[in-house]
């Protein structure tokens, strides 16, 4: 079956290739893109998607390692390429983040995940996947949970989980305690991730670009002055050229939340955009997750993000 696409689009976007919504009973097969990970807390997030109601997938292969990387980068690349060309998987949900996914990029199949639009999901160094099988094929992604995050996540990851791939109609997420930093309403598509993995794709194939776009960011572990050098140079490097928003999620470990909030306001000192911060997402609990490539309102007095639809029935 060839891909539904949404109609009513605006002129010059890239349709996005929205997936089916996930049922109960609905296949969620398990990748390793990136770091290994400890087998018991797999399976502990595994078990957490089978109380969801959802069946769960670890592949004989999915426990190598080779270093720091879940396998040689040709073995990630195939699982998940396999992954997307299964018929009787209805969704792709990563193992763990740490580092790997950028070496694949290049051996993904891109052709095929636009004929067979499944959810991908996952965060941090995940990042790069998702941004990838969007620029490239235009598929919609999601920021939300790892397998092995999900092992203690709070029940709020959970709802948010099943409201962003299950839930029918629209999917509206309101954050009661973010930050107002410039306000304003805006439509437009949400983009983003892991600021230092979206800033480690520049200069190659995949490098970013967020014109007509609400961007979504988060980091971890990243002291001030390193977050204005990235946004600083991804400014230099036109990424956010004609952005219509920003969303800030957790910025954990980075040192104190005003300080990083100061650090964006002065970086788009200029634009008259939206700014909301402090959402929980990202490395934070919770962790809400939020889908990627698809249109939705921005309402930052407000403190919602409200897309019309994020899967396909």
């Amino acid at each position: 079956m060839r891909p539904v696409r949404p109609e009513n689009l605006a002129p010059g976007r890239p349709a996005p290739l929205l997936p089916r919504r996930l049922r109960p009973g609905a296949v969620i097969g398990v990748a390793a893109p990136a770091s290994p990970f400890e087998p018991d807390v797999l399976e502990r997030g595994g078990r957490v998607l089978r109380e969801m109601g959802f069946e769960v997938r670890f592949s004989e292969d999915l426990f190598d390692s080779c270093g720091y990387l879940a396998g040689s980068d040709e073995h990630r690349a195939a699982a998940f390429n396999r992954l997307v060309a299964d018929p009787g998987i209805d969704a792709i949900m990563c193992a763990r983040g740490g580092y790997g996914s950028l070496r694949i990029l290049p051996l993904l199949d891109y052709d095929r995940a636009a004929e067979h639009p499944k959810a991908v999901i996952g965060f941090s160094d995940v990042t790069a996947l998702l941004w990838a099988l969007y620029s490239r094929c235009g598929l919609i992604g999601f920021h939300g949970p790892l397998v092995t995050t999900l092992a203690d996540a709070d029940p709020a990851d959970r709802r948010a989980l099943w409201n962003a791939l299950a839930s029918e109609g629209q999917l509206r997420l309101r954050f009661e305690t973010a930050a107002v930093i410039r306000s304003g309403r805006v439509c437009a598509p949400v983009a983003g991730g892991n600021l230092a993995t979206l800033c480690h794709l520049l200069g190659t194939p995949y490098a970013p670009t967020f014109r007509d776009h609400i961007v979504f960011l988060e980091d971890r572990g990243e002291a001030p002055y390193r977050l204005d050098r990235m946004l600083t140079q991804m400014k230099m490097a036109g990424c956010f050229d004609g952005v219509q928003g920003l969303v800030l999620g957790a910025f954990t470990d980075c040192g104190a939340r005003e300080e990083v909030w100061r650090v964006v306001a002065e970086a788009f000192g200029d634009a008259q955009w939206p700014i909301l911060a402090g959402v929980d997402a990202g490395h934070s609990r919770p962790n809400v997750t939020i889908p990627l490539g698809v249109e939705a309102v921005l309402d930052a007095e407000d403190r919602t993000l409200v897309f019309e639809r994020a899967t396909l029935d």
